[in-house]
């Protein structure tokens, strides 16, 4: 097999890495947000435009969609093992992506542009707005970096497999 051939048929295999990762970091950073900032510290619900009743059952929505890309990601993982194409690295690259565009996301089109929750109600949300989105954005670089950095390694990994 000539090499664009062998780059043609091993593309799909990286690109699953990614994917798959993505799909866990969505699932991952959104279940966290969802534990910590509305469980544990009760600082907000996902939809906080309504009654508290209503509130809660967006967070049930929201935790049952953080769950359902959790476990799309971890089944794709586990079908890139069963394969033998699971390349670590890109797996990670993905991960970090996927939970710095939800956190991202979430920071500027929830928080700011339709305001339907804010990180915490505080006269000041500023300091929490930015370093929320500094952080996205940090997850973000420091992905696609790892992904950069690997996207011939994954192909390569790929077709030794």
């Amino acid at each position: 097999m000539d090499r664009a051939s062998t780059d043609a048929a091993t593309r799909p295999r990286t690109i699953g890495n990614v994917w798959s990762g993505v799909l866990f970091g969505i699932g991952a950073i959104a279940f966290i947000d969802e534990a910590v900032f509305h469980q544990l510290l009760h600082w907000h619900h996902f939809y906080d435009l309504a009654t508290t009743e209503v509130g809660l059952v967006s967070d049930g929505l929201f935790h049952a969609f953080s769950w359902f890309a959790t476990i799309a990601g971890l089944f794709l993982l586990a079908d890139l093992r069963r394969r033998r194409v699971l390349h670590w690295p890109r797996w990670i690259g993905g991960v970090l992506v996927g939970a710095g565009i939800f956190q991202l996301y979430d920071g500027t089109v929830h928080h700011i542009l339709l305001r339907i929750h804010q990180i915490r109600y505080v006269e000041n949300v500023l300091p929490y707005d930015l370093v929320w989105n500094v952080v996205a954005l940090a997850m973000i670089v420091a992905g696609a970096v790892i992904l950069y950095r690997t996207r011939s390694a994954g192909a390569a990994a790929s077709r030794l497999r």
